[in-house]
């Protein structure tokens, strides 16, 4: 089958490997119908993270079929159509009953990779994995954006919505204009925020978070974008913010342009090695996050949500490539060309 594999820095490639099997008795093999490329999965590519040549590559979102289930599986048959969620809860211990399978208490092996591929074997799918009705050709391919979309970035932008305590009638900062911030974007206004104040300096973005539900845009960064949300909130600060970057300097504007007792959602995957906790003491500020409780959220709230029509994340897909062309889709993202790149598996 063909498979996404890291080569170098800036290079992946397709080659062909052997179709993956069940191999433990809560496995399934999913056939894979849709993926994309994640922002964390540019880490590697441009050389940020440290990844063995010729190895597996990180893509870890994907839609498709089920191909077979090990002998443990009883929720899900062949022929299931799925979405397949990054982290992979087993839905019973304390974490997952409290909503955070993304600590799921008994996988050591939560998350996936491998989904850049015409087949992925996801472990431990009892509970994690998520049935669509139907079949992939019951839907317009924007309806199977959205779906993807409920792999990682709608849930991740929810979950930094969720643990921000995001509520009724909240003004709301979102940090980072990427995928997951365009959703934190969605989940904000999904959970009732009255302001969105979304931080982007890329027009295309900025068009797509008004879509979405921003109220005001700011365009600046660093101490001057704090400035222009503080000023836009009469010095208040804002009272809750979104963290979707994981930079140093995106913490560091997430916690001041938050009022005092704000609640910061984080879901950036952190590359700074420390964090100066002074600001946030004299403010009690609540800091928040990790991985998204991608299966909690779908099941709860989200896959209705789009099903309903009442969400369209989707909308960030704004590339589409083959899986031949998987090098060109994270080229798209690297440069800056599109905001999130989907690949037609099959």
């Amino acid at each position: 089958m063909k498979d996404t594999l890291f080569m170098a820095p800036g290079k992946v490639a397709i080659e062909d490997v052997a179709k993956p099997t069940i191999e433990a008795d809560d496995d399934v093999l999913i056939h894979v119908v849709r993926a994309c490329v994640c922002g964390s999965d540019l880490w590697g590519y441009r050389g940020q993270d440290q990844q063995a040549p010729h190895s597996q590559n990180n893509g870890h979102e994907a839609i498709g079929i089920v191909e077979a289930v090990g002998s443990a599986i009883t929720t899900l048959v062949p022929g299931d159509f799925v979405i397949a969620p990054f982290t992979h809860g087993c839905g019973h211990c304390a974490a997952c009953r409290a909503g955070f399978e993304g600590g799921c208490l008994s996988h050591q092996d939560n998350f996936s990779n491998g989904a850049q591929a015409e087949y992925m074997r996801y472990q431990h799918g009892e509970w994690s994995l998520v049935k669509i009705p139907g079949q992939p050709s019951d839907y317009s391919e924007g309806m199977l954006k959205s779906l993807l979309a409920l792999a990682d970035v709608m849930a991740t932008g929810y979950h930094a919505a969720r643990v921000a305590h995001v509520g009724a009638g909240d003004t709301v900062v979102v940090v980072g204009d990427g995928a997951v911030g365009l959703c934190g974007v969605i989940a904000a206004k999904m959970r009732g925020a009255k302001r969105i104040i979304a931080m982007s300096r890329h027009e295309d973005r900025q068009a797509l978070a008004r879509v979405f539900g921003a109220t005001d845009i700011v365009a600046e960064r660093g101490d001057d974008g704090v400035a222009k949300v503080l000023a836009l909130t009469n010095g208040d600060g804002a009272d809750a913010v979104l963290e979707c970057v994981g930079t140093e300097q995106s913490v560091d504007t997430a916690v001041k342009v938050g009022r005092p007792g704000a609640a910061v959602g984080r879901v950036g995957v952190p590359h700074n090695p420390e964090m100066d906790l002074t600001p946030v003491f004299y403010c009690n500020t609540t800091i928040a996050g990790g991985p998204a409780s991608v299966t909690t959220y779908d099941k709860q709230v989200l896959l209705q949500a789009v099903l309903n029509g009442e969400i369209n994340p989707g909308l960030v897909f704004t590339k589409t490539f083959k899986l031949d062309d998987i090098d060109a889709a994270y080229q798209a993202m690297d440069k800056r060309e599109a905001i999130k790149s989907y690949v037609i598996v099959d």
